[in-house]
C-alpha cells in the first residue's frame, strides 16, 4: 500500500499553520524565560499551556480525520481503518 495523505483546503491549513506558529511562538517565549532566568512557576504554567495548545491542535485534527477520512475509508467498505483508529487512541492515551 502507498504512502496515505490527506488533502486539506487552504483554510484549513491556514488554522493549523496558525496554531503551530502560536505554539512556536510559546516555545519561544520560554527559551526567552529562561535565558532570563524566570521564576520555575511562571515557566511550568507556560509550558502546561503549550500543552493545552497541542492537545488542542490534535483534538482539531483527530476530529478532521474521523469526518474526512475515516468516513471516506468506511463508505469504500475499508474497514481496516478502525484498526488504525484504535491503534491511534491507544497512542493517544499513553502517559
Amino acid at each position: 500500500m502507498g504512502i496515505k495523505k490527506t488533502c486539506r483546503s487552504d483554510q484549513e491549513k491556514k488554522i493549523i499553520n496558525n496554531r503551530l506558529n502560536r505554539i512556536e511562538g510559546q516555545i519561544k517565549g520560554i527559551k526567552r524565560m529562561i535565558h532570563e532566568d524566570t521564576y520555575c512557576n511562571d515557566i511550568l504554567i507556560q509550558l502546561s499551556a503549550i500543552e493545552n495548545s497541542v492537545k488542542s491542535l490534535s483534538n482539531h485534527i483527530l476530529e478532521n480525520h474521523l469526518y474526512s477520512c475515516v468516513a471516506n475509508d468506511l463508505e469504500q467498505g475499508n474497514f481496516e481503518i478502525i484498526d488504525e483508529l484504535i491503534s491511534l487512541f491507544k497512542k493517544f492515551n499513553r502517559s
